[in-house]
């Protein structure tokens, strides 16, 4: 099917306020269970059990003190509880799930303006009083028993787009919202699903499930659906009626700026709708036009567009499995099916492939992708499984299907007009199909950047005279390329193996200061010169230089064992090549190329 179907828009907005904490939980709880496992393979001592991927058990004690969080490793925990009678840590377990369990506060820390403040905290801290933004010291006098861990931004970035592929099952079109917020333009997939609020009770229990506090709402703008997140979860507005949605909200779930929130509360707006109220002048003389458009958008007055994280395919085929599937025949027989299925889509339109991605979703959220590119549009779909069959066998990391793949999807990332081409009589049609397939598969199973043509540029300088590009995407162009062609009877003029950095040569003297060398060093092999062509002097190009840059003189020189060498000598002699006080120093000698 097109992916550029026309509906009216709809927009499904996340929000997960939770995520640094419910992050480190979840992860804590997967160490538990891996140390389970594995003692249920084998028990160690318990002295020798630590936990796993650098999380370390909650350390005893305040802070300031030894082992306090300023010196732990990102993410690891510290309890600020008091010591227990009698001394002593407790074990790395027993610290592990005493983090786990509900009934302990948890929080996370991070630095602003040399004080430590709350950066996010869990339900059991909530419930005790603490919020966003307290001083770390003061959360302790309110809760002594408490579990802190160090925030890690990027961490928390990676879960987010870890979350968002996997809402790629919903929608092509996922959009982030700094710093715990997700877009999905659902418009026109809903009805797939069962409809919004079938969609919308999916996503936010498998996220529930999975640990994530999660805030979801549906609005035809997504401003508007942001501002209900913050406020209403489960919350669905038909289209034209934002502004009844969010009038009764507090101002603050606009998310504008703080300034302007405690502006709008002392001028006696407290709600949106009293916003909303007065005249659009007058709010954007006091407070500006970019929250007047803010404001717009949240009522429902127009939308600023969602910036995807992957531009939408062309054309998009999938197969849904009521149970999952973890088999290779199986994913190789969907991915022929889906192949049959998206060339037929094309053809329609008279269209092939030129870059196709195929997509696992996992049973447990993972979202593995393998994409491949052609050189010409793709028009049959055993030349799609072939692609990828190269591409599967290629890989580092053989695909790891877990639990079983419960959606696999096909989608042509970017498509051409074929043009059509009399293929019986014409033999030179042929012979590039079968290049151009050739390249395909080769760059499938090593990637498309080590398959390279080489293209002429207009420039004397060796190293620059010719350009190595993919040979996917310049082929066309390789053929056609003209090359300067070689003088009948006389020697080549550049040699066939052309070195990509020149490599210095020792030379103990030369006949003239412009001469060539009787003898040199190269590799630690001496190679005493019999025969010489040359100069050729290559002066470098000005309007690309500093005023670095030597004049070259070239040699083409052949030493008692037959071997032919391409070297030079950079800078002229006494014009080029002074030191400080101005006196001639001696040159330096590379060998460029070797002939055959």
């Amino acid at each position: 099917m097109s992916a550029n179907s026309v509906n009216r828009r709809r927009i499904l907005s996340l929000w997960l306020p939770r995520l640094p904490i419910d992050r480190i939980k979840r992860k804590l709880a997967q160490d538990i269970a891996s140390q389970a496992e594995t003692r249920e393979v084998d028990e160690p001592p318990a002295s020798e059990v630590s936990t796993s991927a650098g999380l370390s058990p909650p350390l005893r004690g305040r802070v300031g003190e030894r082992g306090s969080h300023e010196h732990r490793p990102s993410g690891s925990p510290l309890s600020l509880a008091l010591p227990r009678k009698g001394g002593g840590n407790p074990s790395a377990d027993a610290s592990l799930t005493n983090a786990m369990s509900n009934d302990l506060p948890s929080v996370v820390v991070a630095k602003d303006h040399n004080a430590i403040l709350l950066h996010a905290v869990d339900e059991a801290a909530m419930r005790a009083g603490l919020s966003i933004g307290l001083p770390l010291a003061n959360a302790r006098a309110i809760c002594p028993e408490l579990t802190v861990y160090d925030a890690d931004p990027a961490a928390d970035l990676k879960m987010l787009n870890d979350i968002a592929d996997w809402c790629d099952r919903f929608t092509p079109l996922v959009a982030l919202d700094p710093p715990y917020g997700l877009f999905l333009d659902i418009t026109g997939c809903a009805h797939l699903f069962g409809g919004e609020r079938a969609l919308l009770q999916i996503v936010t229990h498998a996220l529930s499930r999975r640990g994530f506090a999660v805030s979801a709402a549906i609005a035809g703008t997504s401003i508007a659906a942001r501002t209900l997140t913050r406020h209403i979860s489960g919350k669905i507005v038909a289209s034209g009626e934002e502004a009844q949605a969010v009038g009764p909200l507090p101002v603050s779930a606009l998310g504008a700026d703080p300034a302007v929130t405690t502006g709008l509360r002392r001028a006696g707006l407290k709600t949106i709708g009293d916003v909303a109220a007065r005249a659009p002048h007058e709010i954007s003389a006091r407070f500006g036009s970019a929250f007047t458009t803010l404001l717009g958008h949240a009522l429902g007055q127009g939308d600023a567009p969602i910036s995807p994280r992957k531009p939408l395919p062309d054309y998009i085929v999938e197969k849904r499995f009521p149970e999952p599937v973890a088999t290779d025949t199986v994913i190789a027989l969907t991915l022929s099916s889906l192949a049959d299925m998206l060339v037929a889509a094309m053809d329609k339109q008279g269209k092939g492939a030129r870059q196709l991605e195929a997509s696992f979703f996992r049973t447990d959220g993972k979202v593995a992708a393998i994409m491949v590119e052609t050189g010409r549009p793709v028009t049959r779909p055993e030349m799609i499984d072939r692609l990828f069959r190269e591409r599967l066998d290629a890989l580092s990391d053989p695909l790891d299907p877990g639990f079983g793949f419960d959606l696999i999807r096909l989608a042509a990332g970017r498509t051409e007009i074929v043009v059509q081409q009399q293929r019986d009589l014409d033999a030179t049609v042929h012979d590039n199909d079968e290049i151009s397939a050739l390249i395909d598969r080769i760059a499938a199973r090593i990637g498309g950047k080590r398959v390279v043509v080489h293209l002429p540029l207009e420039s004397h300088i060796p190293e620059r005279a010719a350009l190595a590009l993919p040979a996917q995407h310049h082929l066309a162009a390789a053929s056609a390329a003209a090359w300067p062609e070689r003088v009948a009877g006389e020697p080549p003029l550049r040699p066939l193996r052309l070195f990509e950095r020149p490599e210095p040569i020792k030379v103990p003297f030369a006949s003239v200061p412009d001469g060539p060398p009787h003898q040199f060093t190269w590799r630690r092999a001496l190679h005493a010169v019999v025969r010489v062509e040359g100069p050729e002097r290559i002066a470098m190009e000005w309007w690309k230089q500093d005023g670095a840059a030597l004049t070259r003189d070239y040699f083409r020189v052949e030493d008692a064992e037959g071997q032919r060498f391409w070297i030079f000598r950079d800078g002229l002699y006494e014009s080029e090549l002074r030191d400080e006080e101005g006196r001639p120093v001696p040159a330096n000698w590379y060998v460029h190329g070797l002939f055959a």
